[in-house]
């Protein structure tokens, strides 16, 4: 099965089908609620690939907005990667913390508030490749979109270290 560009602009911009699976808006929602419901005991570890529980604030709404993400841990500094699957578009959570970076992150139980930056080109250029190295699938999505996919950062504020 494959969807198709949203009347509501969440999709690539060139009107291309969108490369998100179908079986993403289903189980999505499914891990976002076990990995709350058991504090991560189900949906951190998905195989080899470790989640995270992103909140950001809608941008539009101004009402919290949780994603489930994978995430990666180098040189001490856990950051997610805004791929949206290849998609020209990046993903709503990426817009939404460009408009307010304060976010709230769910590791596991431990829950924290953190300050997301999009990883400069020189911070990008260090990861990206180590990126790869773990996850190829990322060099994928990475020749599919027309856009640099950024890696974003997530700076815990001090009260949570």
């Amino acid at each position: 099965m494959h969807t198709t560009t949203p009347p509501s602009g969440e999709g690539s911009h060139s009107g291309r089908a969108s490369r998100t699976p179908a079986w993403s808006h289903l189980f999505l929602p499914v891990h976002r609620w076990l990995y709350r419901r058991t504090g991560g005991a189900i949906g951190h570890h998905l195989g080899i690939q470790r989640t995270l529980l992103l909140t950001t604030t809608g941008r539009h709404s101004g009402q919290p907005r949780t994603q489930p993400l994978a995430y990666f841990t180098q040189e001490g500094q856990t950051f997610v990667v805004a791929s949206n699957w290849g998609n020209d578009r990046p993903p709503a959570w990426y817009l939404n913390l460009q408009a307010e970076p304060r976010v709230q992150v769910q590791l596991g139980r431990r829950i924290f508030d953190a300050t997301a930056a999009i990883a400069s080109p020189e911070e990008r250029s260090r990861l990206w490749p180590r990126l790869i190295a773990r996850s190829p699938n990322f060099a994928r999505y990475q020749e599919l979109a027309a856009r640099e996919i950024p890696l974003v950062l997530l700076h815990p504020e001090p009260s949570a270290r």
